[in-house]
C-alpha cells in the first residue's frame, strides 16, 4: 500500500473495535518477565488496557504507518514505538507478549509468519492475535465486485484468496507448537444512521475498501462509493431509526509456550 492511513476516519468506530480487542485482552494468561509487543498497534487505543492489565513490563508498540504512530505517542502508555513493516518485524529481546489486534490479516504467509513470532517468545510467553474473518460477507464481496465491474483495468480478483483461513487451517498449524486456544466470535453491530452514506461503507472505506480506493482518483473514488452505497442499501436495509446491524466475524488465538518447568 503506498497512501497513508487515515486515523480519524478509522477512530470514528473506535467503540466498535476496541471491543474484540479487549476481548482478546481478557484471555490472555498470567506473563513471565519480557516486554509487551502491541504489533500493529495503530492510533495506540489498545495501549492504556495493555499497560493497566501488565504493569511492570515495558510495552512497546510497532506499526509501519507514519499518521497512526503520530497518534500513538499522544496515548500515554507506550514506553516505546518502534516504526516497523510486522510482516518483517523481529524483536531485539524475547517478549513476554506479541499482542496483534486486527492487524495480521494485512499480512501474507500466515504458515511462516505465526510460528516465526511465536519462536521470538520467551519461555512461558503467549502470542495472541484477533483478525477479522469477514473477506466473504456479502459486504466485501460487493467491495470486489463492483471495484471489478466498474474499473476492470485495475481489479482482477478471479484467483483472489482471503488473507485469513480457516479456523481449522490454524489449528493444524498452531498446536504443534504450544498450548493453543482458538475461537470466533459474530458481534451484530449497530452502526449509527449517516446522511453521507450507507453505514456499512462507512465502517468499511477505511480498512476493507482501502486497497481499491488507493488505486482510484477522487473522481472514480466518489463514482465507486456511489455505486457501492445503492448495493449495500439492497443488503443490508436500514432500521427505521437508520441504523444498520451489521453482523461481523472475527478470529481469535492465544498461543502459550512452554516455560523450562514444563
Amino acid at each position: 500500500m503506498t497512501k497513508d492511513w487515515n486515523p480519524e476516519s478509522y477512530l470514528a468506530f473506535n467503540d466498535l473495535r476496541l471491543r474484540p480487542a479487549l476481548d482478546l485482552l481478557s484471555a490472555i494468561p498470567s506473563l513471565p518477565n519480557g516486554d509487551i509487543i502491541d504489533l500493529g498497534c495503530g492510533a495506540g487505543t489498545v495501549g492504556p488496557a495493555l499497560a493497566s492489565r501488565f504493569q511492570g513490563h515495558r510495552l512497546v508498540g510497532v506499526d509501519l504507518s507514519d499518521a497512526m504512530l503520530e497518534k500513538a505517542r499522544r496515548v500515554p502508555a507506550y514506553d516505546r514505538l518502534e516504526r516497523a513493516d510486522i510482516g518483517g518485524w523481529t524483536p531485539d529481546r524475547r517478549p513476554a507478549l506479541i499482542y496483534s489486534n486486527a492487524a495480521l490479516q494485512w499480512v501474507s504467509e500466515h504458515g511462516y509468519l505465526l510460528p516465526r513470532l511465536f519462536d521470538a517468545l520467551a519461555p512461558g510467553g503467549v502470542l495472541a492475535v484477533q483478525m477479522p474473518r469477514q473477506h466473504h460477507a456479502p459486504a466485501q464481496q460487493a467491495l470486489r465486485a463492483l471495484a471489478q465491474e466498474l474499473f476492470p483495468d485495475r481489479f482482477d480478483f478471479s484467483s483472489w484468496q482471503a488473507p485469513v483461513a480457516n479456523p481449522e487451517e490454524y489449528a493444524l498449524l498452531l498446536s504443534p507448537l504450544g498450548t493453543l486456544s482458538l475461537w470466533e466470535t459474530t458481534y451484530f453491530q449497530r452502526l449509527d444512521p449517516s446522511s453521507v452514506g450507507h453505514p456499512v461503507r462507512l465502517f468499511s472505506q477505511s480498512t476493507a475498501a482501502r486497497p481499491i480506493l488507493e488505486k482510484l482518483s477522487e473522481t472514480e473514488a466518489a463514482q465507486y462509493l456511489h455505486v457501492v452505497d445503492a448495493r449495500l442499501a439492497d443488503l443490508y436495509p436500514r432500521a427505521p431509526d437508520g441504523s444498520v446491524l451489521y453482523p461481523f466475524r472475527r478470529l481469535f488465538l492465544t498461543l502459550l509456550r512452554q516455560g523450562p518447568e514444563s
